[in-house]
């Protein structure tokens, strides 16, 4: 007799739980297919800005330091270094365009010599040309760009989710996560526009004496300004399409109500 009656609670237990199962299917929006299609396009912006991003946080050509050209020498020195680390090269001055008064751009063929932060590990500072780096705001920096990466991968997470399950609820928390991600990466940018200042200016007292420098932003710079842009103009499309549509109707009259 109990095994009866708990056979039956067993089979009324499943009984709710798959009515819950089905109302709950029910409860959520079935999105339209132009919805669908805007919220798509939306995706694929916020995807170009997201390549862009992992492109700008993995790459070191975020600023490029040159020396100047001296006479009498047939190479000169440039690095170029970005979250992660640095490269100096030694270039041939003939492969310099005719113009330039420094060495560089870094792009161009010869000895490289590239090593990761060591700040990252053993907590040292490097030394570039005689010039110190200040850790503090070199970690700075890294830690703001990968949390950006962060976010915006949840936010990717998030878009996925309403299109493969109809969960719209999550298109806004989607439209902040692309949105807080573009602000993130652009004061990862500017940390790190700090950094350089702090790097030019803790010239090292010990000899050989520091040569003087001038620095540029190479590409790598360029394509985290472009993430940010396009990841908050993505955050900005998908909160647009969170909000419900403009009221032009009660503004506007339809044709057929017009007075004779």
């Amino acid at each position: 007799m109990m095994m009866w009656s708990n056979f039956f609670m067993q089979e009324e237990d499943r009984r709710r739980r798959e009515a819950a199962g089905r109302r709950w299917a029910q409860g959520q929006h079935q999105l339209t297919p132009e919805l669908e299609g805007k919220i798509k396009l939306g995706l694929l912006l916020s995807a170009v800005g997201s390549t862009l991003a992992v492109l700008a946080v993995g790459t070191e050509f975020w600023v490029e330091l040159n020396t100047y050209k001296t006479n009498g020498s047939a190479i000169c020195d440039a690095a170029h270094l970005g979250l992660w680390k640095m490269c100096t090269k030694r270039l041939w001055q003939a492969d310099v365009p005719a113009g330039r008064d420094t060495c560089g751009p870094a792009e161009l063929p010869g000895e490289a010599n590239c090593t990761y932060f060591k700040f990252f590990t053993t907590g040292e500072n490097a030394r570039i040309f005689q010039r110190t780096t200040k850790k503090e705001v070199n970690l700075a920096a890294a830690v703001i760009a990968v949390l950006g990466l962060a976010v915006m991968a949840l936010g990717c997470l998030c878009i996925i989710m309403v299109l493969s399950k109809g969960a719209d609820f999550l298109l806004r928390v989607g439209a902040v996560c692309f949105g807080l991600s573009g602000l993130l990466l652009l004061v990862s940018l500017e940390v790190f526009r700090h950094s350089v200042q702090a790097l030019l200016q803790r010239v090292s007292p010990e000899p050989p004496p520091a040569p003087a420098l001038t620095y540029e932003y190479s590409w790598s710079l360029g394509c985290g300004v472009g993430a940010s842009l396009v990841l908050l103009l993505g955050g900005g499309c998908f909160l647009l399409l969170t909000l419900p549509p403009w009221p032009w109707g009660s503004l506007c009259p339809k044709q057929g109500h017009r007075a004779a």
